[in-house]
């Protein structure tokens, strides 16, 4: 199966934004991803409301939202109404999870749980009835550019091992180079975020890039 490539749009030339969706499009990416920051789950911020609309607008792929702020149950209708195809929550963030994830379901959109290195596999399983998609990351939360955490590969065996029985996609965010993408790949794992690790700030040449991570299907 086709593994989703998700360029993190954190990490793109915002001076050539227009410019960056159409090469990233032309190179063949599947999903836009976008990492919303408030100052608060995480201790940084990004991206704009303003950021989101355009790339929205502007996209033939779709877009996920990766939602890095409190109380997210506040804000779905407003990333629903700027044109996004998923929605990923914490559930730390979160105290009635299960209703926010029903309430992105409602709007007939793709859910997705994101889950940090530290939160344990059984605190997030009944939740995986709710999941299209899981955002496991394999960095803490909020920064680009940080090495890969090797113990959240336990955490990942485990989600693969039940993945058939709740039907959701894994993703992978976090420090994901050319060989984490082949050793991932060959297990199961279903798409991954692209940063710096392994698309920007290489060459520019995003076709030769992805071509090379298509490979690994």
């Amino acid at each position: 199966m086709k593994k989703l490539l998700c360029p993190s749009m954190m990490c793109a030339d915002y001076r050539y934004l227009e410019k960056e969706i159409e090469s990233l499009e032309n190179a063949g990416i599947d999903i836009f991803h976008l990492d919303v920051m408030d100052g608060n789950y995480v201790p940084n911020f990004g991206m704009g409301l303003q950021d989101i609309k355009y790339i929205c607008e502007k996209s033939i792929k779709p877009v996920d939202v990766h939602l890095m702020i409190e109380e997210p149950n506040r804000y779905i209708d407003m990333f629903v109404n700027l044109g996004v195809d998923i929605i990923y929550v914490h559930p730390e963030a979160d105290s009635h999870i299960v209703r926010t994830l029903q309430k992105i379901k409602s709007k007939r959109i793709k859910a997705g749980i994101a889950i940090n290195p530290g939160t344990a596999f059984y605190t997030i399983e009944p939740l995986l009835y709710l999941s299209d998609y899981v955002l496991i990351m394999t960095v803490n939360p909020g920064f680009s550019g940080q090495e890969y955490i090797d113990f959240v590969d336990e955490k990942i065996e485990k989600l693969l091992n039940v993945k058939d029985k709740y039907n959701y996609k894994i993703i992978i965010d976090g420090a994901c180079s050319h060989s984490r993408i082949k050793i991932l790949s060959e297990k199961g794992v279903d798409g991954f975020v692209l940063g710096t690790a392994a698309l920007f700030g290489k060459n520019k040449d995003y076709d030769k890039i992805i071509n090379s991570l298509r490979k690994y299907n």
